[in-house]
């Protein structure tokens, strides 16, 4: 005979999964959800699938480009100072700014969110965050997915990760195969550490320097938490009006691996860069990063993007035009350096690199 309490019934809410709570977070982002959607977008948020129409693209022989990331460590940040309204930039940013340097205009973009216990105002959070980072860069937030994961997660923790796609001619891809020595590289600054590099970050601040998140650093303005969790950076809105404007040749999108493993994948064989770290301004993050944790210069430039976000390979006549199209729209750029024919491809000199 069954016992008593195996007679009981069970529910999926008895499990740890809350129907209910999952259709009131969707009613709470509904709103900035749809504020996204561009002409293309068709049907409404709660489908199996996004739908996105590509039957009045003006582009011949389009291609599209699509990127995919999450936001890593960075979230164990969020998590413990309870802030969840940038994290969803910095899903954004990772997949479309990934889509920009090939050349492709974002389109749409699609979320996935992870919990252990959902909280509708905390995910509605996440996801304002994500619907405002795709506005920004002009695209639609096509759909996504939040998995209750009752048992996996523990209470309080969430992943969060998404794609991107986008749409480029052809004849407009940016694949390298045109840059050739004496192109310059103008640099784009960065908002901070970005998502990449916080498993050394965590590593520094908790177990080296010991600090909480709230400690005030005097050379930040601010405390380490509130400086580690500026978001990411959205290029779109920069680079698309130069990509529609110029013969840009390369772009780099610095993410994780740095200077060293991100500009070779865009560099043709027997082609490398000779960069001068002290021709851009120094965020104060990274040399406090550097110092707390004694990091080698190399180890920096190789984790971290060093206050470079994006870089730009152009040709010598455009550098001077690109940079002006740029202070025009209020937007800072650096000369940091130049192809040359090196099989060594990525040389960094000035600072630390020329004691």
């Amino acid at each position: 005979m069954l016992s008593k309490e195996m007679n009981d019934r069970l529910t999926y809410a008895d499990a740890g999964v809350d129907i209910d709570a999952g259709n009131k977070a969707v009613a709470l982002m509904k709103d900035a959800v749809k504020a996204t959607y561009r002409p293309e977008v068709m049907g409404d948020l709660g489908g199996f699938g996004g739908l996105f129409s590509l039957a009045h693209t003006e582009i011949k022989d389009p291609i599209l480009v699509s990127g995919t990331d999450g936001v890593g460590t960075k979230l164990r940040l969020a998590i413990e100072m309870g802030k969840h309204d940038t994290v969803g930039q910095d899903c954004v940013a990772m997949s479309v700014n990934d889509i920009l340097v090939q050349g492709a205009e974002p389109l749409f973009f699609l979320d996935y969110i992870a919990v252990g216990k959902l909280n509708p105002e905390q995910v509605a959070t996440i996801v304002k965050g994500v619907a405002n980072a795709c506005r920004e860069s002009g695209c639609a937030l096509l759909g996504g997915e939040t998995a209750e994961m009752a048992g996996f997660y523990a209470a309080g923790d969430y992943d969060l990760a998404g794609f991107g796609v986008g749409i480029v001619a052809r004849n407009r891809l940016i694949t390298g195969e045109h840059i050739q020595a004496g192109d310059i590289l103008l640099g784009l600054p960065s908002t901070g550490v970005h998502s990449n590099g916080f498993s050394l970050v965590r590593k520094i601040i908790f177990e080296r320097m010991h600090w909480k998140l709230s400690q005030v650093i005097p050379e930040l303005g601010m405390s380490i938490g509130e400086s580690l969790l500026t978001p990411t950076r959205l290029y779109p809105k920069v680079c698309l009006p130069l990509l529609r404007k110029f013969s840009i040749k390369g772009m780099v999108h610095i993410t994780g691996g740095g200077f060293y493993e991100n500009i070779p994948r865009i560099l043709p064989p027997g082609l490398g860069v000779q960069i001068d770290v002290i021709s851009w301004p120094t965020l104060p993050i990274f040399p406090l990063l550097q110092q707390c944790g004694n990091v080698a210069p190399q180890e920096m430039y190789r984790t971290f993007n060093m206050g470079i976000g994006m870089i730009l390979i152009v040709s010598p006549e455009e550098a001077g035009t690109v940079r002006e199209d740029l202070a025009a729209r209020g937007e800072a750029s650096y000369c940091i350096g130049q192809v040359v024919e090196n099989e060594t491809a990525v040389v960094l000199e000035g600072g630390e690199f020329d004691a």
